[in-house]
């Protein structure tokens, strides 16, 4: 593949930072069931991965209600991939918190967590001063059964701010209806989307089943001489799902950079494949400091979760105590996967 001139490592580092975060944010997206490729005792590991659950549910209480706004919408979204019931009612109270992010995340992680119960919380929501809150509302509602609200969702994606325009395509994409994909391309070729919202509406579209996605976008990101672009098509391949999108994640393991390589298994892992978990093992066998929120940790920590194997389970605990919240999340995420 791609080598990265050392002039432009920073520049390499920032395009994935914001990659990541990317997929971060959508971490509750990919719905997808894996099972565990065990080598090791199958009863012996369960009880190690039970043993560390009450220090994963601290961590993700603690990140519900830390001082970062960061932290907290990551907590919400960990919970809600997790499907953490006990933390709705403190999601319920994040759908009034100061920060707009925080809001967003907590309202779509009620509809995401069908909380039926929640529902006069989140038609509170649809009042938001905010309108990527009030499209969250309409989204949650249309989830929780309420289909007359997915007129508002959809009208979201004709706004002139970018912001909305994308949020409307990632929650259009997360309806699973087919019928929105002709919407989507509108989206993805509208002369005044920028860069942030044809992406998404490119993943949108992949995830909605359109296996042109393949060849007129995936493909061109998965080769593109940009990291950052190579893992958007990773991504973007693993929303597909097809048998030829998983091929393509596959040669991704062989990757000149090594965040890609990890980008590569964690997703695969993802979609029940777990080819990529000798470069998982490799990395930790490196011995990385998880007290730093690189980009690598990140994407192996996330990884173990799904590739659910001994050898890897081994570090949960190191990740668990790390110095960063952020790795400490992702960690307790691994684990409460395994648990839930």
């Amino acid at each position: 593949m791609y080598k990265e001139s050392k002039t432009s490592q920073s520049a390499v580092k920032k395009r994935l930072y914001c990659a990541l975060l990317m997929i971060l944010a959508c971490t509750a997206c990919t719905e997808q069931q894996t099972g565990a490729l065990n080598l090791g005792s199958a009863g012996g590991q369960n009880a190690r991965i039970q043993a560390l659950k009450p220090q994963a549910v601290m961590i993700l209480q603690q990140g519900l209600n830390s001082p970062s706004a960061k932290i907290r919408t990551h907590a919400i979204e960990v919970a809600a991939e997790t499907g953490q019931k006990e933390t709705l009612g403190t999601i319920t109270k994040l759908t009034t918190d100061s920060i707009v992010p925080v809001r967003f995340a907590a309202v779509v992680a009620l509809g995401d967590m069908k909380c039926g119960k929640c529902e006069q919380t989140i038609r509170k929501s649809l009042n938001d001063p905010d309108v990527n809150v009030r499209i969250a509302a309409s989204y949650s509602l249309v989830k929780l059964g309420k289909k007359d609200y997915v007129a508002q969702l959809l009208a979201a994606t004709k706004s002139t701010d970018q912001t909305v325009r994308a949020n409307a395509a990632l929650l259009i994409g997360k309806l699973d209806n087919p019928d929105h994909i002709p919407l989507l391309y509108e989206v993805m070729t509208a002369q005044d989307s920028v860069t942030k919202v044809r992406m998404q509406a490119v993943e949108s579209i992949a995830r909605l089943g359109d296996e042109r996605m393949y060849r007129s976008k995936l493909w061109a990101l998965q080769i593109s001489k940009f990291a950052d672009d190579r893992v958007m098509g990773i991504r973007g391949m693993g929303a597909l799902n097809s048998q030829e999108s998983r091929e393509a994640i596959q040669t991704m393991l062989q990757d000149d950079i090594v965040e890609v390589r990890l980008a590569a298994a964690e997703q695969l892992a993802r979609l029940g494949d777990f080819s990529g978990e000798e470069e998982v093992w490799t990395y930790f066998q490196g011995t990385p400091d998880l007290n730093k929120a690189d980009i690598a940790n990140g994407m192996a920590v996330m990884a173990i979760g799904h590739l659910q194997t001994d050898r890897l389970n081994a570090y949960l605990g190191q990740a668990l105590n790390s110095q960063n919240p952020y790795i400490q999340l992702l960690a307790a995420q691994s684990v409460l996967i395994q648990v839930k």
